[in-house]
């Protein structure tokens, strides 16, 4: 718990030899910073309102609604960022926690609301949210929150890229087809899209991160998907694992902390070579 506090740069009474996490870059060549464990991640899932630490972002005004901003608390402007894309739940908890994540990484991270402040917490809630999104809507708001990371003075991002989980990852896709100069783009077991028309527009290099447990999306759609793909000149770089949907949600009882950790060692990477 004192590891994933210093990690969230919170000032805690009692708790010493608390260091932040140094910026993406500056520990030299492609060297990583600490971050977050995977078992701290999971434990603030785990833990009790009472214990859980403050958030550390700030809702924002972006494209006519509001996202969540988390900033790394060592690094000044201009800092490369990713815009993060909820799940079918919302902008919820769990997704202001992987922000966070990402500034203990030394990125800005900006996770943008696809639902107008609506949350969910029965799957009923969640389907008629997801089915009342309008697709031009969705794609104006991916591009409002992709603009302010670059020209918002707090961050001023000279590199950008999405990452998105279930819903939030086919929208991952969609905002790098429809967005050229987009450096990357993470596929958390999003809806694919299969048609080669569409996908020739992409120019950003891909990460996809895939369960063969995954009924909705079954490894021949990831396969179906990749052929498609291969009409494209960018790096596709699929990891799957033997995991179901969301497994990477410690808050779903479908988590899988072993693959998860796994898939978040790949993304990291990634994130790492495109953003520094």
């Amino acid at each position: 718990m004192k590891n994933l506090l210093c990690m969230l740069g919170l000032a805690v009474v009692g708790l010493t030899g608390c260091q932040s996490a140094e910026p993406v870059g500056t520990q030299g060549g492609s060297a990583l910073p600490p971050g977050i464990s995977e078992a701290d991640f999971q434990a603030l899932h785990q833990l009790s309102e009472q214990e859980r630490p403050p958030l550390r972002g700030e809702m924002v005004a972006v494209g006519g609604g509001e996202a969540y901003l988390a900033l790394p608390a060592s690094r000044l402007p201009p800092v490369p960022a990713v815009l993060l894309i909820h799940e079918w739940w919302g902008l919820n908890e769990h997704v202001k926690h992987w922000a966070d994540r990402l500034a203990a990484e030394g990125y800005a991270a900006l996770a943008v609301d696809l639902y107008g402040g609506q949350v969910a917490t029965t799957r009923e809630d969640a389907l008629a949210n997801m089915q009342a999104v309008q697709p031009e809507a969705a794609l104006a708001m991916l591009q409002a929150g992709y603009e302010f990371l670059a020209q918002d003075e707090r961050v001023r991002a000279p590199r950008r890229v999405t990452m998105g989980w279930c819903f939030g990852g086919h929208w991952s896709l969609q905002h790098a087809i429809h967005t050229p100069d987009l450096d990357g783009a993470v596929i958390y077991y999003g809806r694919l899209i299969t048609d080669p028309e569409a996908l020739q527009s992409i120019q950003c290099p891909i990460v996809g991160i895939f369960g063969n447990q995954d009924q909705g999306i079954p490894p021949a759609a990831v396969d179906e998907w990749l052929e498609a793909m291969s009409v494209t000149d960018v790096d596709v770089d699929v990891h799957r694992f033997d995991a179901p949907h969301a497994f990477a949600n410690p808050s779903n009882a479908r988590y899988d902390a072993e693959a998860a950790e796994a898939a978040w060692k790949k993304v990291r990477a990634f994130l790492a070579d495109r953003l520094q």
